[in-house]
């Protein structure tokens, strides 16, 4: 038997959320706690984008001040960074946390030590974890109950402690998604964390983003998904053909094969030719949030007569637009979700669209990867 807070402590092997509901009927109820309301809905059709794709006729091509906006929006609030303090795993740092939200976490004394200035003020300097707990599985198994007790301070939680049977752990390590915590990308993996709470904590999260495009009588088209309106964030904007957050105890390589049969029907013998490219990376604060994140990126040359259907129900639908209506897009509006502009824009440095002889070039470049990328 086990918990979903020790998962982190075997490798899943994840299935589809349709294969694991399909299989068995749970046998119990569950009720997620805290789980955030729905935004707003995107006001804008396809219909409405099409129309600023299709718009040639502005001159701006040459005009990067668009994507420099897109990238600002991914990283935000950097004048707050000394409003947080280290978080610390076994004298490694492993997250930021707002001094804020360090008060909360006072009152887990077991969990949480908190260390303040030796100058007799009462300035906190840094968070770790007690030495008492030893194993991933302990720290991941407090760090739950935190989260959990500290309820709706952090909207979609979805923590849930239950015992459960081994196809029970494969549904909620797919659905709750735990994510790794290191001090960097492929070093020893100190506890898992639920992904909304990752930002709390300020720690590292990764993801996989994939351009799945076509090539037609010389020219390049992007297939571009519109999320579902009943998505709890970003709903009804632009988005990647494919893209999802990097879990506990699974390949980049497997995870993009995964969430290419979830998100776009794309069938294995497809999406092992997915090619890896590269990183994005940004950071943004917001409040008690610090959000640092990194990007795989991907790219999949499509069969000319394929057509993606959504499986898991978060997108709404798909177009293939040319990549230039892709790029105007994202240079005139805010319809893409916002960390699939600055994807996009490295496929379209990769891809010949953009030319060193454009004001700022390597400056857009260089702030491709604002954050810490490793």
């Amino acid at each position: 038997m086990a918990t979903v807070a020790a998962v982190a402590a075997a490798r899943c092997s994840p299935p589809t959320r349709r294969q694991l509901l399909t299989r068995r009927r749970l046998p119990f109820s569950v009720s997620f706690s805290s789980v955030a309301p729905h935004a707003a809905a995107a006001g804008f059709g396809w219909a409405d984008a099409l129309r600023v794709a299709g718009d040639g006729g502005r001159g701006d091509e040459s005009d990067l001040s668009g994507y420099f906006r897109k990238v600002d929006i991914c990283n935000r609030g950097m004048d707050n960074k000394g409003e947080f303090v280290k978080f610390l795993v076994e004298d490694q740092v492993v997250g930021y946390v707002h001094k804020g939200f360090v008060e909360h976490l006072r009152d887990f004394h077991d969990v949480f030590s908190i260390v303040s200035g030796n100058n007799g003020s009462n300035t906190v300097e840094n968070v770790s974890l007690r030495s008492s707990l030893r194993t991933p599985e302990d720290r991941t198994h407090a760090i739950g109950d935190v989260i959990k007790n500290l309820g709706e301070m952090i909207p979609g939680i979805r923590n849930e402690v239950l015992r459960m049977d081994t196809w029970m752990i494969q549904f909620f390590c797919e659905m709750i998604q735990l994510y790794p915590v290191t001090s960097s990308y492929g070093m020893p993996v100190y506890f898992s964390l639920e992904r909304a709470a990752a930002p709390y904590f300020g720690i590292k999260a990764y993801g996989v983003h994939m351009n799945g495009y076509v090539e037609k009588d010389g020219q390049k088209f992007l297939w571009i998904g519109k999320r579902s309106d009943m998505k709890q964030t970003y709903p009804g904007m632009l988005d990647h053909l494919v893209a999802g957050g990097l879990p506990y105890g699974i390949s980049c390589k497997e995870n993009i094969i995964k969430e290419c049969e979830e998100e776009a029907g794309i069938p294995r013998s497809i999406s092992t030719n997915a090619t890896s490219v590269g990183a994005v990376s940004y950071m943004d604060i917001e409040g008690f949030r610090y959000k640092r994140d990194v990007l795989f990126c991907y790219d999949l040359n499509l069969p000319a007569d394929f057509v993606p259907n959504n499986e898991d129900g978060e997108v709404d639908s798909f177009k293939l637009i040319p990549v230039q209506h892709a790029a105007n897009i994202i240079r005139r509006t805010d319809f893409f979700k916002p960390n699939c502009n600055l994807v996009i824009i490295d496929f379209l440095f990769r891809h010949g669209y953009i030319h060193p002889d454009s004001r700022g070039y390597l400056n857009l470049l260089q702030s491709l990867r604002s954050g810490d990328c490793s």
